[in-house]
């Protein structure tokens, strides 16, 4: 169980600590939606959370498969909505320079990422754009 902590700091910014590690993230409105756009946005992070979580389970099967995915990049491209405002898409192109992949696992590691938890927890309605270069 994860335990955290959520403080609004004003102006469209909060911050929010992790308690086990005191690790802390800050963010801020973007500025297409009244702030200033310093700081991921919430929406932001739900992105590179997917992404992260995509990464994290591919790691977990690479170590059990022997699999080297030092250097694995990837971008992440925002789509927002407007009526409502919502992640109306999320692009994710990963990266592994210099892959000597089976196609066996290939199919593999795409197959873990496509089954994160939170791939599995976002709402259906959003479009997932996933490109493995490897």
């Amino acid at each position: 169980m994860a335990h955290f902590k959520n403080t609004y700091l004003g102006d469209l910014r909060t911050e929010s600590i992790h308690i086990k590690s005191g690790t802390r993230i800050i963010t801020d409105a973007p500025t297409d939606n009244h702030g200033k756009g310093e700081a991921f946005s919430p929406t932001d992070l739900v992105c590179a959370a997917l992404a992260s979580c995509k990464m994290t389970i591919m790691g977990i099967l690479a170590n059990r498969e022997q699999i080297d995915l030092s250097g694995m990049t990837c971008e992440i491209e925002k789509i927002m909505e407007a009526n409502p405002r919502r992640i109306g898409e999320i692009k994710i192109t990963f990266e592994l320079p210099n892959s000597q992949l089976s196609e066996k696992h290939r199919t593999m590691l795409i197959n873990a990422a496509n089954t994160c938890p939170v791939a599995l927890s976002l709402h259906p309605d959003i479009k997932r754009t996933v490109v493995y270069n490897f």
